[in-house]
């Protein structure tokens, strides 16, 4: 088992102005996430929030970050959520197990001591998207299946971006300190996540996307400053981290999946500033 936690800063709108493709891809990119038998996270400033990739195979996998986070242990001033879009597994949270199948989520709240986490099956790992945020307050800890995941249809079929958005940890149906995570699923024929785009200065946030419906989809993740945009290109089961103060958009060359998750100031869902499509450049 191999454990690797990079550390990426926070950035003014100024400073990515003058960025090379390499320089934004090093600083908002997160290529591999996961990997058989390791655990791959990155720590951002932006609000503090740590995410990556968990993918137990003949282990039980934990996340043990002390010395790292100056804490006795990884959750101790931190909460956690995760949504597993890799083969069956289970968890292990202060000594209860529980199974968790694919597209199953979980919340955990701080303080909890240690979690564990397995695959069934070595040759089908599960893959476990991990999201941490700092925490003030003990929420109880909350399974949640995809089978029960709170569904948004959203979009039209005319504008390419005929949506679900399946609500998971979400501050309309639980208690949670900032952290908010959700998947999203485009419809065939659609492309566009969001369009207008539109800014959250009150929340960072980061998007992982994955289920490519083709190998050689690529989907184009567009930040920056609606006036001074930038975009990198990601394949499948790559992460990038989206500054507040940046457009929120991408567009893919087929339909595919994401799991969003936010956290910051506010936990409103829709708390969103509509860029102007004339204001975009």
């Amino acid at each position: 088992m191999s454990f690797s936690m990079v550390t990426r800063y926070a950035h003014s709108p100024k400073d990515i102005e003058h960025y090379s493709t390499e320089d934004l891809r090093d600083e908002f990119l997160m290529a591999k996430l996961f990997n058989p038998g390791d655990i791959l996270l990155t720590y951002t400033y932006n609000d503090r929030m740590i995410f990556g990739g968990v993918t137990p195979t003949t282990e039980a996998l934990e996340i043990k970050l002390d010395k790292a986070l100056g804490v006795d242990y990884f959750l101790q001033r931190r909460e956690l959520g995760f949504i597993n879009i890799g083969g069956n597994g289970s968890i292990t949270i202060d000594g209860q197990k529980d199974t968790i199948v694919t597209h199953d989520g979980y919340y955990i709240g701080m303080g909890t001591k240690s979690v564990t986490f397995e695959s069934d099956d070595p040759k089908n790992p599960a893959k476990f998207y991990v999201v941490s945020t700092p925490a003030h307050k003990t929420y109880p800890n909350k399974k949640l299946p995809f089978a029960n995941a709170l569904a948004k249809p959203m979009g039209d079929q005319a504008h390419m971006n005929k949506r679900t958005i399946y609500k998971y940890i979400d501050a309309s149906q639980m208690d949670t300190c900032q952290l908010q995570m959700g998947y999203t699923v485009l419809e065939p024929g659609s492309s566009w996540n969001t369009m207008p785009a539109h800014t959250h200065a009150r929340r960072m946030e980061t998007y992982m996307y994955f289920e490519f419906s083709d190998p050689d989809t690529r989907v184009v993740h567009f930040l920056g400053e609606p006036n001074a945009s930038k975009h990198i290109f990601l394949e499948p089961e790559q992460a990038v981290v989206n500054p507040s103060w940046s457009i929120h958009c991408g567009v893919g060359t087929t339909n595919y999946a994401f799991i969003w998750a936010m956290c910051g100031e506010n936990q409103t869902y829709d708390d969103m500033d509509q860029v102007d499509m004339h204001d975009l450049k």
